[in-house]
């Protein structure tokens, strides 16, 4: 019975998408096998569940999905577990002295919901305030994408990216603003395909109000070209 009502507080909690710490849970031995020997054994197991499910895998249309899950498993949606998949972020000394608020906004954020496996699409808007270097714009996009790309929660993804802006850039003044679907809302369970999470993080100067507000007004323009 105390397994039972374990596995029932854990389903509450997936269901409730209750994340249970900032860092991504990893064992120590998660990269004891090589993305080949990964997408071999997944693609067993997903053999064994369409089998499991009914599905008959000698039909031309499926036979070659349990490979293709894989490899996206590996490859694609869930490389971001892989350290050497981090963007590099050079910086380069702000020589032309910009001292106001940079907005990187409107970011695609496609995730996958670490409760349900099911996808997280949506938008992020990243700021920061140069403490005499700066990041090319592109990076910020591809760190939104690195760490978007693993099992998550909304949350930590948000602090995640602050956290690794802060430590390029050498400074506390980094903010982050997602405003997502979760598939997992908006598909099973209560089925409110209207329905968004929007997470925020805000650091050193952006805790300030005034400042905060400014961040919400630059994302609010229209730059529809």
């Amino acid at each position: 019975m105390a397994f039972d009502s374990n596995i029932e507080d854990l389903d509450a909690l997936g269901n409730d998408h209750i994340g249970t710490s900032e860092n991504t849970p990893m064992r120590q031995d998660a990269f004891k096998l090589n993305s080949e020997e990964k997408i071999a054994i997944i693609k067993d197991d997903v053999r064994h569940i369409m089998e499991t499910l009914g599905l008959d895998l000698t039909d031309d249309s499926l036979q070659g999905t349990p490979n293709r899950v894989a490899k996206m498993f590996v490859n694609e949606i869930f490389g971001g577990l892989d350290p050497s998949k981090k963007p590099s972020a050079s910086t380069f000394e702000n020589k032309y002295k910009y001292g106001e608020m940079l907005v990187e906004k409107n970011i695609t954020v496609y995730s996958t919901c670490e409760h349900h496996l099911l996808p997280i699409v949506g938008r992020a808007h990243i700021a920061y305030i140069s403490n005499g270097t700066v990041v090319g714009l592109s990076k910020m996009n591809r760190i939104v994408d690195y760490f978007a790309k693993r099992p998550q929660v909304q949350e930590r993804l948000t602090i995640q990216v602050v956290r690794e802006l802060q430590d390029v850039l050498n400074t506390k003044d980094v903010a982050c603003i997602i405003d997502a679907k979760h598939l997992c809302v908006n598909s099973r369970g209560i089925r409110d395909i209207e329905s968004s999470t929007v997470t925020s993080e805000f650091g050193g100067k952006f805790k300030d109000e005034a400042v905060r507000r400014e961040l919400l007004d630059y994302i609010k323009l229209d730059t529809k070209f």
